[in-house]
């Protein structure tokens, strides 16, 4: 299975990204950084300038079969980034029909990260509705956190 991890941390070079690391070396997977692209608020119009990249972002995730997404625990909740973007596939459900029917089983999977080993149920929950209401398989939840340097995984 092609695998493409999306980190979507504030932080380019924090916890997430070793984590991040971590996981995709154990799975065999290509990452990608959501820092490294401007994607613009969700508009209800579905007008974009230029320099909005949702759309060739997307486009590169299609590639792959399972998509992980890679966030920060930001109170109880995905990184504000990640939010953004999750709120972007709403035009995948407006003007970019075509493009939002090619998620279509594709495998949506989940890596948490925080300062410990623990994490609210709840903040899979976005994630979960999101992947059966696109039709997307649910994957995997992996939880990790990094203590005294070491990447630990749950």
């Amino acid at each position: 299975m092609k695998t493409i991890i999306l980190q979507a941390s504030a932080r380019a070079e924090g916890n997430t990204a070793e984590v991040v690391r971590a996981l995709a070396r154990e799975i065999d997977a290509e990452v990608v950084d959501l820092l490294d692209f401007h994607v613009l608020p969700f508009s209800y119009e579905q007008e974009y300038p230029a320099e909005d990249d949702f759309l060739r972002l997307i486009n590169g995730l299609l590639r792959y079969d399972q998509i992980v997404f890679a966030s920060p625990v930001y109170w109880y909740a995905m990184s504000g980034p990640l939010k953004i973007f999750f709120d972007r596939l709403s035009d995948l459900l407006k003007s970019q029909k075509p493009t939002g029917r090619k998620l279509r089983g594709k495998q949506m999977s989940v890596l948490s990260c925080s300062d410990d080993d623990t994490v609210n149920d709840s903040f899979y929950a976005a994630f979960r509705l999101s992947a059966e209401y696109l039709g997307m398989t649910y994957g995997f939840e992996r939880h990790a956190w990094v203590q005294d340097g070491d990447v630990h995984f749950r």
